[in-house]
């Protein structure tokens, strides 16, 4: 019943959502879906490491954390679009791991994207207490999720068996969602 900001839009928004959180020696925690939104996550802060947008530390680091994004967007490397400086993978649950015990400001793009399940867990049992983190949602939250709870403004979730205080700034990018919107499913419709 709505439509869908415009993408391009988010560039700027993201730049100041990185910069003012590495300023304050936070981490940027993005639930994503691994192929598709990973790889135009990386298209956009491809662009706002090229357009130096970020201040705090224009050559910020950017984890990718999953095994299935880091192979689709391992093939996709060579092209310049979603390759940058300070880019890395993780590939076991042991590095995945480490990221959490590195104070280095960072962005962490994990999966799965409604928080239900993956290692995007860990790094919001991490994260989430911390008023100098960010949590930037780039997908429908359905129903239910952990996702849509965190977004509904809850003041603390468990995780892992323990109650975890939600201190972080929630940001949701609801532009970016892969469902048709109010506009397309009227053409489909339409069209039939």
């Amino acid at each position: 019943d709505r439509n869908h900001t415009e993408v391009w839009s988010y560039t700027d928004d993201l730049a100041k959502i990185i910069d003012e959180t590495i300023a304050k020696g936070g981490n940027v925690v993005i639930p994503s879906f691994a192929v598709g939104r990973t790889q135009e996550l990386l298209y956009f802060i491809r662009e706002i490491k090229d357009k130096g947008m970020v201040k705090s530390d224009p050559d910020f680091p950017v984890y990718i954390d999953s095994p299935l994004a880091k192979t689709v967007s391992y093939t996709h490397l060579r092209a310049h679009m979603f390759n940058f400086t300070n880019l890395r993978m993780t590939e076991t649950s042991e590095e995945s791991k480490m990221l959490n015990m590195d104070p280095t400001p960072k962005v962490i793009i994990s999966a799965s994207g409604m928080c239900d399940a993956g290692r995007i867990r860990h790094h919001l049992k991490h994260n989430l207490w911390r008023p100098e983190c960010t949590v930037v949602f780039v997908g429908y939250q359905g129903e239910g999720t952990l996702g849509r709870t965190l977004l509904e403004g809850v003041k603390s979730v468990k995780l892992f068996g323990e109650e975890i205080a939600v201190h972080a700034q929630i940001v949701n990018f609801q532009g970016l969602s892969s469902h048709a919107d109010r506009n397309h499913l009227l053409s489909w419709i339409q069209a039939i």
